[in-house]
């Protein structure tokens, strides 16, 4: 199956990019999420006007994204969740909640979909976390989960 991407999906592309997927993951998963388009010629048109916002955006967003990456890795960023016995949590730490404890530390809004874990989080202690800001901007800071 051909289909034109409008958001960013890891692994698969950038927003504006065809790629050809299997049929199940693109009709169960990309088109209703709204991950995706389908192709045709009339939506080929779409993707010069997406590409062109993406590439004015990423120029613009490069120094800001540099900017960011400096606010984050001077950033102190604690979570409190509940926790058992020896530290282990109850459920784990999602990545919208290390949004809220990003900014909730001083720091700047951030996209939660484009967290990089180092797994899953389940009990407390230091982590690091890995963003990716722009294509060629990745910032690192380290989560400190605390048991509450």
């Amino acid at each position: 199956m051909k289909i034109i991407l409008t958001q960013e999906v890891s692994g698969l592309g950038a927003p504006g990019d065809i790629v050809e997927v299997k049929d199940g993951y693109g009709r169960n998963y990309l088109l209703p999420q709204g991950f995706a388009i389908a192709w045709t010629k009339g939506a080929e048109k779409q993707v010069t006007l997406i590409k062109r916002a993406r590439s004015a955006r990423e120029i613009r967003d490069l120094g800001h994204a540099n900017e960011v990456k400096g606010q984050l890795e001077g950033l102190k960023v604690s979570l409190k969740a509940r926790a058992g016995d020896g530290g282990r949590l109850f459920g784990s730490v999602t990545p919208a909640e290390i949004v809220d404890a990003v900014k909730a530390a001083g720091g700047p809004v951030l996209d939660r979909r484009r967290l990089e874990l180092p797994g899953h989080i389940k009990s407390t202690g230091a982590y690091p976390v890995r963003i990716k800001l722009h294509p060629e901007v990745t910032a690192s800071f380290n989560l400190n989960v605390v048991g509450s």
